[in-house]
């Protein structure tokens, strides 16, 4: 099934997780952390150009990404802030949306809460339908799902639950989501 023919007045975007999709997560006991540093930042191969790809493709790359770590103290606002500048500088990035709250804080913008990506379709004029989510955690499928995307769950192996969801796709790399979105995509704009 397709995602039907694309309005010109309305945007798509592919929607992105941080740590484990654009930059290599820090894995500990099977469970995906964020670097701690810009030092520790690491972009997998392919990355900038499997994004360039979708660049190419007329879509909005758009990051929405969980960063408790700032609620609990464990890291500061400004290393994000670096870490996301590090990031727009290397990657072809349109937009970045970060919660910095936990799952205490009951939000609306923490995945699996569709808030960071309401948010961002207001800003740039987007139909979520006609809009991706790629994410390496069950939080990111299901937010995607309860945004009204498809979702690309990109398998790290990690060891937590699964989604409540089932994914659009299931992939091992940002290249292979990239080709799989192209080729879905490709179906449904003539």
């Amino acid at each position: 099934m397709g995602i039907g023919p694309i309005n010109p007045s309305r945007r798509r975007a592919v929607f992105l997780d941080r740590d484990g999709v654009l930059n290599r997560a820090v894995v500990r006991d099977g469970k995906p952390y964020p670097p701690d540093s810009v030092a520790a930042l690491e972009i997998p191969p392919g990355v900038p150009g499997a994004l360039r790809d979708l660049k190419a493709a007329g879509f909005l790359l758009v990051v929405v990404t969980n960063q408790p770590d700032v609620a609990t103290g464990i890291q500061s606002r400004a290393v994000v802030e670096a870490i996301h500048g590090t990031l727009r500088a290397a990657l072809p990035l349109d937009d970045i949306f970060v919660c910095y709250h936990q799952d205490s804080d009951r939000c609306g913008c923490r995945k699996p809460a569709p808030g960071l990506f309401q948010e961002a379709a207001e800003r740039h004029g987007l139909y979520l339908r006609w809009c991706y989510m790629v994410g390496d955690r069950w939080r990111d499928v299901d937010a995607g799902h309860r945004a009204g995307c498809r979702t690309i769950f990109l398998d790290c192996g990690y060891r937590e639950r699964a989604a409540d969801n089932e994914p659009s796709a299931r992939v091992t790399s940002l290249v292979e989501a990239v080709t799989w979105i192209l080729q879905d995509a490709a179906k449904t704009v003539q």
